[in-house]
C-alpha cells in the first residue's frame, strides 16, 4: 500500500522506509554495544560504538535531505507540522543510543558484580521499545488505522524498561560499594532507560496525529 500522505515521488517515500530501516538498525546496535560492554568484549564494543556512530550520521542527513523535499513538495500542508516533528523525535532516539554509548566508551564505568543480566535485559527493552515504534511509524505512513496495533507495545516495553531500571537501581545501592560507584552506575542506568523514554515520546506524538488523521 503506497504512503497515503504523498501524492507525487516514490523517491520520499523510499528515502522515510530508509530512514526508519536507519532507526531500527540504530537500535539493534546499541543493543549488541551494551551486552558488548557487559561482556567485557571492547573491540566488539568499539565497532558497534563505531557503527551507531554512521547510523546517526545517516539518519541525520536522511531526515534532512526529507525535511527539504517536504518544503518543496508532495506533502499535504496541513500534516507538514507533524511529519517533521515526527522525524525529529525519531531521531532523538537514535541519538540517545548514540550518547548512551558514548558515555560507556568515554566513562568505562565498573560494573559491579552479579548483576549482568540486568543490564543486558535493560538494553534489550530499550531495543524492543525501538523497534515497536518503528514499526508504529511506518504503520502511520502506510495505514494509520493499524498504528495502534503497534503503541500498545511501545508503552508495554517502556514501562518494562522503567521497572528494570528501578530494579537495577536497587541492586547497586543495596550492593557493598562505594556512593561516588553507585551513583556513577545510576547515570548509566538511567541513560540505557532513556532510550526508551526517547521512543515514548515518538509514540506520544504518533497517538496525537493519527487521531487528527483518522477522525
Amino acid at each position: 500500500m503506497p504512503i497515503l500522505l504523498f501524492k507525487r515521488t516514490r523517491a520520499l517515500v523510499a528515502q522515510i522506509d530508509e530512514f526508519l530501516d536507519t532507526v531500527g538498525q540504530a537500535a539493534l546496535l546499541f543493543e549488541s554495544g551494551v551486552a558488548d560492554y557487559v561482556g567485557g568484549r571492547r573491540e566488539q564494543f568499539d565497532t558497534h560504538y563505531r557503527a551507531i556512530e554512521d547510523a546517526e550520521h545517516g539518519a541525520d542527513e536522511l531526515r534532512r535531505d526529507i525535511e527539504k523535499q517536504l518544503y518543496r513538495h508532495s506533502l499535504i500542508p496541513e500534516a507538514r507540522g507533524d511529519v517533521l516533528g515526527l522525524l525529529e523525535t525519531t531521531d532523538d532516539v537514535v541519538n540517545q543510543a548514540k550518547h548512551t554509548l558514548g558515555m560507556f566508551l568515554v566513562e568505562r564505568p565498573r560494573l559491579l558484580p552479579g548483576m549482568d543480566e540486568d543490564w543486558r535485559a535493560l538494553g534489550s527493552t530499550a531495543t524492543r521499545t525501538a523497534e515497536a515504534v518503528v514499526l508504529a511509524t511506518r504503520a502511520f505512513f502506510r495505514d494509520p488505522y493499524t498504528v495502534n496495533d503497534h503503541l500498545h507495545k511501545v508503552y508495554f516495553y517502556e514501562k518494562e524498561g522503567d521497572r528494570q531500571a528501578m530494579a537495577l537501581k536497587r541492586k547497586i545501592f543495596d550492593a557493598d560499594a562505594e556512593l561516588a560507584l553507585q551513583l556513577h552506575l545510576r547515570q548509566f542506568v538511567v541513560n540505557v532507560d532513556r532510550v526508551s523514554d526517547a521512543a515514548e515520546e515518538v509514540a506520544d506524538r504518533l497517538a496525537i496525529y493519527t487521531i487528527k488523521r483518522t477522525v
